[in-house]
């Protein structure tokens, strides 16, 4: 198991430390663990909808404050996901090293060398990630490079 983004801590909710999650990315079940703030929190309410859930955690009784942190939750990843801590500093040949990953609003891009290419992380872009040798291989025509 990994930790992974199951989004973030949105907007209150009435008084009794309740807050939506913007930016969902995982499912979020009553009894689940999530990090905040590098501790361990239970859901302890779930309401909402599947999309915009309502939850509250135990320990967290003003949630406005973290507003906008990240919640993590454990989960397995699928063979074509990768954490972006494993992206950073891969070297894609003729480029140079991934610098920064970005989430733009259709995917994610890699951001690679002192030019700052901007490589979409999608099938026809990427040809291979091998995370033991530390090489992004790119097609090249695809990207224009």
């Amino acid at each position: 198991m990994t930790l992974v983004t199951a989004g973030r801590v949105g907007k209150a909710h009435g008084r009794d430390g309740s807050f939506y999650v913007d930016e969902l990315r995982a499912e979020l079940e009553l009894g689940s663990s999530l990090r905040l703030g590098g501790r361990d929190h239970e859901i302890i309410r779930r309401d909402g909808t599947d999309d915009r859930p309502l939850i509250k955690l135990d320990g967290i009784d003003d949630p406005a404050a973290l507003r906008g942190e990240i919640l993590l939750i454990e989960d397995e990843l699928e063979d074509d996901e990768y954490l972006v801590s494993d992206l950073l500093a891969c070297e894609v040949p003729g480029l140079g090293r991934v610098e920064r990953v970005v989430e733009a609003p259709s995917c994610t891009l890699l951001e690679v060398g002192d030019d700052g290419h901007l490589i979409p992380l999608i099938g026809d872009a990427v040809k291979r990630i091998d995370l033991e040798r530390r090489i992004i291989e790119v097609d090249r025509d695809f990207l224009g490079f």
